[in-house]
């Protein structure tokens, strides 16, 4: 009985980790992997979900153009913004540490959802403080960096 219990928790656990990573690298993939277009963002204007504003690439010769990001890690108007182009797109996303963190924001979650399942399904005591860890780290890193 013990074994089935610990295999449906592993496989619950791994349901939500891989679930987090999943949904995290639809950003992060833009922070972490080179051949993007880097640039700065001036932020001219926000609605409720997106700021929008003037992109400024950092190769130079290129246009300006405006560009759109989420309003959560946007700041106030006028704020310039490091940030990576989504390609194919008009949508931009923080660069740097900051950036990065928020991306993996989903993942950061599903440690910490995981950590209790660790320590009292499995009881796996150490790994699920180091779950929790791990997750409350990111999840303070990106709050305290944006």
């Amino acid at each position: 009985m013990t074994f089935a219990r610990n295999a449906a928790v592993a496989l619950v656990v791994l349901l939500l980790l891989v679930a987090g990573a999943w949904t995290s690298w639809g950003s992060a993939q833009h922070v972490l992997l080179s051949g993007r277009e880097h640039g700065t963002l001036t932020v001219t204007g926000c609605t409720e979900d997106v700021c929008s504003g003037r992109f400024v690439s950092d190769v130079a010769g290129s246009s300006l153009h405006a560009l759109t990001i989420a309003h959560t890690v946007a700041a106030e108007r006028g704020e310039t913004l490091s940030v990576v182009v989504k390609p194919g797109t008009d949508e931009a996303v923080r660069a740097g540490w900051g950036g990065g963190l928020h991306a993996w924001l989903p993942f950061g979650g599903a440690l910490l959802l995981a950590a209790p399942l660790v320590g009292g399904g499995m009881r796996l005591v150490r790994t699920a403080w180091s779950f929790a860890a791990a997750g409350a780290a990111v999840l303070l890193g990106a709050f305290f960096l944006l």
